[in-house]
């Protein structure tokens, strides 16, 4: 039998072979060594994991996990050397690579995809996990809520040692928290930023042990809020972190009081929307767990700024491009309410795409409530390979036809909506997932961003 290859040897050839690609300008070097590896010695996975001095946590999510994971390593940055797959290329292949080029860090810090959570925990065997909601979403892939929901039970019972950070908020994450005594639950509590019911396209409705509907005494984002089965009781678990006093101010930013039992810090966000107010409380939970002064937990949740392509403003010329991604009815809905709660756009591109990564099956397009936006848009440009549905739901929607444009390119959408745009002004472009990567892709090579392979390397 021929002896294995060392691992030292193996990693060198395999982050070389990443280094070859992104210096060909393909964002698979974020990705390429760690799927090497996993099909060469997925067992290498394990051993490069135990050599982090420090240990690992994962933070996992249906929406927001990028943006929470990047938070997180902004508040332990000053502290200690972080590893973290920022290019939010979170399957195995991707905490992989990561792991490959970990150098000198001291902690891992790891987005995980919701299907990936069971094999990377597994592998990793992390200090900390990190679970913020569990939305309807890749229903193609995935499968249903209650399919994740249970494969994320067994992964932490699998975990009896590591410490559990949840979303109270949320029926089937906050429940988590009874398998572990030392559990730390997050969730809102500002009934003045609460819906009086739940939208049309929430997703955990009902009961998770009897079936009976839950009343909600507030219901913030989508399924996520402060409910309670009329029939059998299940609650929402008490509150360890909880944030309150929360202010909107449009596309500015939000601002919340931070209160745990380490202490009260008064938080302002340079990102927008209750949903972001909902990754940052998750975000500094899982910091103060891990040790981290609440003062220092707010310091850096302040110095934060957007993740690629959440919510990031590019200048072009003598306009600005707000990308917002969109992937689910849930993120989709906070999406459109942030807008419009701020300033509806006069104009918009929207990007649909069906590939592996937004999920095939696209009919969640008609459980989001893209309403709210029509009465403010003189012109729509869709765009991407399913164009013609998001027309299609636009005109449903009530938009005269006159004022949509189809026009599969993106690289042309993205021109028009710019030609769209008076001078000074600004375009709001949403996409999915992959639509995203290419939109950005386009900019970069025009020169008014860099890469983001490069800007997370």
């Amino acid at each position: 039998m021929r002896p294995p290859i060392p691992l030292a040897l193996e990693s060198a050839a395999l982050r070389a072979a990443g280094t070859l690609s992104r210096l060909a300008g393909r964002g698979g070097g974020t990705t390429l060594p760690g799927k090497l590896l996993w099909k060469l010695d997925p067992g290498a996975i394990d051993v490069l994991a135990r050599r982090l001095p420090q240990g690992s946590v994962l933070v996992s999510a249906t929406n927001g996990k990028t943006t929470t994971s990047a938070m997180v390593a902004a508040i332990l940055r000053p502290r200690v050397r972080v590893a973290h797959n920022d290019s939010g290329a979170n399957l195995v292949s991707g905490i992989a690579s990561t792991l490959l080029r970990a150098g000198e860090a001291e902690l891992g810090l790891f987005e995980v995809d919701e299907a990936a959570l069971p094999e990377v925990a597994r592998r990793v065997r992390p200090k900390a996990l990190l679970l913020g909601n569990l939305f309807r979403d890749q229903l193609d892939r995935y499968g249903e809520l209650e399919i994740v929901a249970g494969r994320w039970r067994d992964a932490v019972a699998a975990l009896p040692d590591a410490q559990l950070v949840v979303n109270g908020d949320d029926p089937q994450v906050g429940d988590l928290a009874r398998l572990h005594d030392g559990a730390r639950v997050f969730g809102l509590d500002d009934p003045r930023r609460a819906r009086p019911a739940l939208q049309h396209a929430a997703d955990s409705k009902y009961c998770l042990r009897c079936g009976t509907p839950y009343e909600y005494a507030a219901a913030y984002v989508g399924h996520l809020g402060d409910y309670r089965c009329p029939n059998c009781g299940h609650a929402r678990p008490p509150l360890d972190v909880v944030g309150r006093d929360i202010e909107l101010d449009g596309l500015d930013g939000a601002s919340f009081t931070l209160a745990a039992p380490e202490g009260v810090t008064r938080v302002r966000l340079a990102l927008p929307g209750l949903y972001n107010v909902y990754n940052a409380l998750a975000a500094g939970s899982l910091a103060l767990s891990l040790g981290v002064p609440v003062a220092d937990v707010g310091a850096g949740l302040q110095r934060f700024s957007a993740a690629f392509g959440r919510f990031e403003r590019i200048a072009v010329g003598d306009r600005r491009l707000l990308m917002l991604l969109f992937k689910n009815p849930a993120g989709a809905n906070v999406v459109v309410r942030t807008l419009v709660e701020a300033s509806a756009p006069r104009v918009a591109v929207i990007a649909l795409n069906d590939q592996i990564a937004d999920g095939r099956d696209v009919s969640w397009i008609w459980d989001v409530d893209f309403e709210p936006l029509v009465d403010g848009l003189d012109a729509l440009v869709v765009t991407g390979e399913r164009a013609a549905e998001l027309a299609l739901r636009f005109a449903y929607g009530g938009l005269p036809r006159e004022r949509i444009e189809v026009v599969p390119s993106l690289g042309k959408a993205l021109d028009r909506g710019l030609e769209l745009t008076p001078a000074g002004g600004e375009l709001t472009v949403l996409p999915t997932y992959t639509a995203m990567l290419a939109l950005r892709r386009i900019v970069a090579a025009r020169g008014h961003v860099a890469n983001y392979w490069e800007t997370a390397a």
